[in-house]
């Protein structure tokens, strides 16, 4: 300590300076000259980043997907694009959504009809506008299949 005061001898000891022709400014504007400092640009961005969690994808069994592609099959050669003109009945799709920005991803389920069945890029196309790629569709829902395959004679009406 006795170093500094030598060294800054000269200055130590005067009286602060205040200006005669401006007003000091307020604590709070000096104060804010300083707030959007931030010493590592994007730290915060990657600690929320790494908080956010993800889902990890589940990897269907055998019969999981043959249950799977079961309903689908049924489903789009039912279609009046075949030519008998039922319509596609409603479903729930169970699908994988990958995140964008790290591993894993999310769940997503939606209900609807397909509209479309695109078999080369494998993807349906939902009424909703929902395109959904077929090797992410984990689990399908469909009452009017289900009845079907349990031989329910009852009328079923959507």
């Amino acid at each position: 300590m006795a170093d500094a005061r030598k060294d800054y001898a000269d200055i130590i000891d005067r009286e602060h300076h205040v200006s005669k022709h401006r007003q000091p400014m307020p604590r709070i504007a000096r104060a804010a000259q300083f707030s959007p400092f931030a010493a590592l640009t994007g730290y915060d961005d990657l600690v929320a980043e790494s908080a956010r969690l993800t889902d990890a994808r589940i990897q269907l069994t055998e019969e999981e997907k043959v249950a799977v592609n079961d309903v689908l099959t049924w489903m789009t050669s039912r279609s009046s694009s075949v030519g008998n003109g039922d319509p596609y009945a409603e479903a729930t799709f169970t699908y994988f959504v990958p995140d964008k920005a790290k591993a894993g991803g999310s769940y997503e389920t939606v209900t609807g009809r397909i509209k479309k069945h695109d078999a080369i890029k494998g993807t349906i196309l939902l009424e909703g506008g929902e395109v959904i790629p077929i090797e992410d569709i984990c689990e399908v829902s469909c009452p009017k299949y289900e009845r079907q395959r349990n031989g329910s004679s009852a009328e079923y009406t959507e």
